[in-house]
């Protein structure tokens, strides 16, 4: 068996692995079929789904950032940390961690090197976020999943301004290459609205 054909069988493996653990999520949404699918899953199936398209050359340890990105989030509910600003902070910089350690444990377990795990975690810790290329398009990645899949449920949530804000911080996070894709996605015509305002 070929060297390549080894690093893919892993790689396969390796998501299949992250894959069971995000179907642990005791949270269902509909996927766009309708079916009930564990939150988590889904949201890793998008992010995959979303760097294929937006980034067809990524590397293997940007695939394996991509899928584990969100991996056992519900484990670290954020009702554990003040609902203020900071408690906020707190709670996505532990989740970082915890993303990163869980999926080196899998990828570990998958036969990956300690280097290999260490360049994914650094991914999903965002290190070096504006000097990185592949931790840029991560970024612009989660940004895109975000604003295709999961803004309308915030527009239920908040009001105008408050969409905005959110919109214009969104926009501050990616690059150029994303706020091009980002203004070829399908959005229904009020976050359409929206998206404009924002940009005015």
């Amino acid at each position: 068996m070929s060297a390549e054909m080894n690093t893919d069988l892993r790689l396969t493996r390796t998501i299949a692995a992250f894959d069971e653990a995000n179907a642990h999520d005791p949270r269902q949404e509909q996927d766009e079929d309708g079916q009930s699918v564990a939150y988590e899953l889904l949201y890793a199936r998008r992010m995959s789904d979303m760097l294929h398209h937006f980034c067809p050359q990524a590397s293997e340890a940007l695939q394996l950032a991509a899928r584990s990105q969100h991996i056992e989030r519900w484990m670290l509910p954020r009702e554990l940390y003040p609902l203020d600003r900071t408690g906020y902070l707190q709670w996505r910089s532990e989740l970082k961690l915890r993303h990163a350690a869980r999926a080196s444990e899998i990828m570990l377990a998958q036969g990956y090197d300690s280097a290999m795990c260490e360049r994914v975690a650094a991914l999903l810790k965002k290190e070096k976020l504006k000097s990185d290329a592949e931790s840029q398009t991560l970024e612009d990645v989660i940004c895109l999943v975000f604003l295709q899949y999961y803004f309308t449920e915030f527009t239920k949530a908040h009001d105008e301004a408050k969409l905005i804000d959110i919109l214009q911080k969104t926009w501050r996070k990616m690059s150029e290459a994303g706020h091009q894709a980002a203004l070829k996605l399908m959005l229904p015509e009020e976050q359409t609205a929206l998206v404009a305002k924002a940009l005015a």
